[in-house]
């Protein structure tokens, strides 16, 4: 792991990390206990655990900066500023949803949030991630993409490709590699020899740093350099930082191919709980602070979730909107 040394981070950055943290917990939680009692239904991938990495990417990413995410990307949509509203809406098919219900949990995108790409193909994020780089550096703008995936995606061929495109042509791209140690269900020690999936990035001509994925500072220290570089034209960098996902592949998911020892062991490093204590030890924030943020988190997510559950779901005149440049009109 690359040491963790981070250079002085401001008391209200270190607020606004750990409120991100708190809103991702607790909107994943929330999805979690209304599935599980029946409340609503909804097709979900769990991403508790990882909050840390995308926090970081919510305070150092600016707002004109792009992401591609995937399937497990709550936490990611969150920390780029897309309104929980139209997050839980897509998964829930209502109107309010990101792309008024049709698109799912698979496929949130908010462009205006530069949020571009939600894909549920494993590995299919970095070739796009790739092409919006090229166009940043076509229209001359200092923009970076990042692109954020699991370990897994980088045995795919298309991983491979956009990797070894990115460095050739210097794109300005982050490849933020979130590796909570299984690929869908598979260990991944049974996919690859490496110990290090940044190593990986020297086969490209790039630098692979390795952090703490459950240390926000660290995943931000990391990642500020990496698109400085980016920015000023030095080429793309692979981050792979080292989490932990504590639910399942999927929501129901009862986890038969995690050791129980392994994941009582990883959730001891909670990134949340973790960083609470760094934040009250270092006087960042008091108690009463820390209260507030994490009441604040829980009231925006039951205001989002009580706005999509009183909203419609698309009619079927949204079949055709979306689709066709011109709506096709059915003869009467």
């Amino acid at each position: 792991m690359e040491p963790s040394v981070s250079p002085e981070v401001p008391p209200d950055i270190q607020r606004r990390l750990y409120a991100l943290m708190v809103l991702m917990k607790a909107a994943d939680d929330r999805l979690s206990k209304g599935i599980g009692t029946g409340e609503f239904m909804c097709v979900y991938w769990p991403s508790r655990g990882q909050e840390a990495v995308a926090a970081a990417m919510g305070v150092s990413l600016r707002e004109d900066d792009q992401l591609v995410t995937t399937y497990r990307g709550l936490h990611d949509l969150i920390g780029k500023g897309v309104p929980l509203e139209e997050i839980y809406g897509e998964m829930m098919g209502r109107t309010v949803g990101a792309s008024r219900g049709k698109g799912g949990t698979m496929h949130i995108a908010n462009p205006g949030k530069g949020v571009m790409l939600s894909t549920g193909i494993v590995g299919a994020g970095p070739p796009v991630g790739v092409g919006l780089a090229m166009a940043a550096r076509r229209k001359g703008l200092d923009r970076v993409t990042a692109v954020s995936f699991g370990d897994g995606a980088t045995n795919t061929g298309s991983f491979h490709e956009a990797a070894n495109m990115a460095a050739l042509w210097d794109l300005p791209l982050v490849f933020v590699c979130q590796n909570n140690g299984y690929a869908e269900m598979t260990p991944t020690e049974h996919t690859m020899k490496l110990e290090r999936v940044a190593d990986r990035a020297a086969g490209y001509g790039m630098p692979g740093i390795r952090v703490d994925g459950n240390d926000p500072l660290a995943v931000k220290s990391a990642l500020d350099e990496a698109l400085h570089r980016a920015r000023s034209g030095g080429g793309p960098t692979f981050l792979e930082c080292v989490t932990f996902r504590f639910r399942g592949h999927y929501f129901g998911d009862r986890m038969p191919y995690i050791p129980k020892e392994q994941l009582a062991a990883a959730m001891t490093a909670d990134p949340v709980p973790r960083f609470r204590s760094r934040l009250a030890e270092t006087g960042v924030c008091a108690e009463e602070e820390l209260e507030r943020i994490e009441r604040e988190a829980a009231d925006t997510v039951e205001t989002a979730l009580r706005a999509v559950m009183s909203a419609p779901a698309p009619g079927i005149e949204e079949l055709e909107h979306d689709v066709y440049a011109q709506p096709i009109t059915s003869p009467r």
